[in-house]
């Protein structure tokens, strides 16, 4: 599968991960970056603002998922327990 197909209507992906991981990849290494900054003694400022925004589309992202996941879960563990 090329990268242009991730973009058509029916495709494998979920592209609310895909967006989800690549603000998780920034924010990884907006980390490593002030890391590497401060044991070199610099200092790397980045705004408040633009990491949170990173922060919240990668919760954004994840959240929903994760929140289906664990109530399909308890909801089959309550079927199990009728049964």
């Amino acid at each position: 599968m090329a990268f242009k197909d991730i973009f058509k209507k029916s495709n494998d992906y979920n592209e609310k991960v895909v967006i989800g991981f690549l603000a998780f990849i920034v924010m990884v290494i907006a980390f490593a970056v002030n890391m590497v900054a401060s044991w070199l003694g610099r200092k790397f400022e980045i705004n408040q603002y633009i990491f949170d925004a990173f922060m919240y589309i990668t919760l954004g992202s994840f959240l929903p998922d994760v929140f289906e996941k664990f109530s399909n879960f308890r909801s089959s563990k309550k079927d199990d327990t009728k049964e």
